[in-house]
């Protein structure tokens, strides 16, 4: 078994590409291993810390003329770029798919989708075959049910695969917050969509710009 640890294991956005696969209408309408609002704003977090740090993002969804169109908080992160339509069940049996990553010239793969036990399992343990460094984001993914979830999560974990949550990828991206250019942008997704923290970080700006009442 090979370990990942060390210093040149952890992610890096000039090394990663994206693939946001199946946020649709009809994949969410049966997550049970999540509440579905959190996996829109896990998402669309998810997909603006990619923008934020300029991570290509590929879109898929399948057969959206039936499933639905991939959820507009995503969509709209990305205005006008092409959703790649699929029939195979496997996104990484679609090579458009496959040659859009491959076109990067990246090797570290990140996935999220519905459901994570089928259209994230798959393609995570074929591309992990191939040698791609595959991480699953898993609170941007969701499952028929927990035990679905975390069975998966397992089988892809002896396949190999790196498992995080969106908000931890953010960081190990930024690494620095001395990178001002993309510590700004990230602290703004924060706000939008990191929960608690996002408030808790207007708050302190609130109270860094209230003045300190002074007796009179």
């Amino acid at each position: 078994m090979s370990f990942r640890n060390g210093l040149a294991s952890l992610l890096r956005p000039e090394d990663s590409v994206l693939v946001l696969i199946d946020h649709q209408p009809y994949q969410l309408a049966n997550v049970n291993s999540h509440e579905p609002q959190m996996v829109i704003n896990n998402t669309a977090g998810l997909a603006k810390a990619a923008k934020a740090f300029g991570v290509p993002t590929i879109l898929t969804s399948v057969i959206a003329a039936r499933g639905g169109l991939l959820f507009p908080q995503i969509t709209d992160v990305f205005p006008g770029q092409e959703v790649i339509d699929r029939t195979f069940i496997n996104t990484w049996e679609d090579p458009k798919v496959v040659d859009a990553a491959k076109a990067t010239g990246r090797k570290q793969l990140i996935i999220a989708g519905l459901w994570t036990e089928v259209c994230v399992a798959m393609p995570t343990i074929q591309a992990l075959g191939e040698g791609w460094d595959v991480t699953v984001v898993t609170d941007a993914s969701g499952a028929v049910s927990v035990e679905a979830h975390q069975v998966a999560i397992q089988r892809m974990i002896a396949a190999g695969a790196n498992m995080m949550t969106w908000l931890a990828l953010a960081a190990e991206w930024q690494r620095d917050w001395a990178r001002m250019d993309t510590a700004i942008k990230l602290t703004e997704v924060i706000t939008q969509h990191a929960g608690g923290s996002g408030i808790a970080y207007l708050w302190e700006q609130q109270l860094l710009n209230t003045p300190v009442p002074t007796e009179g």
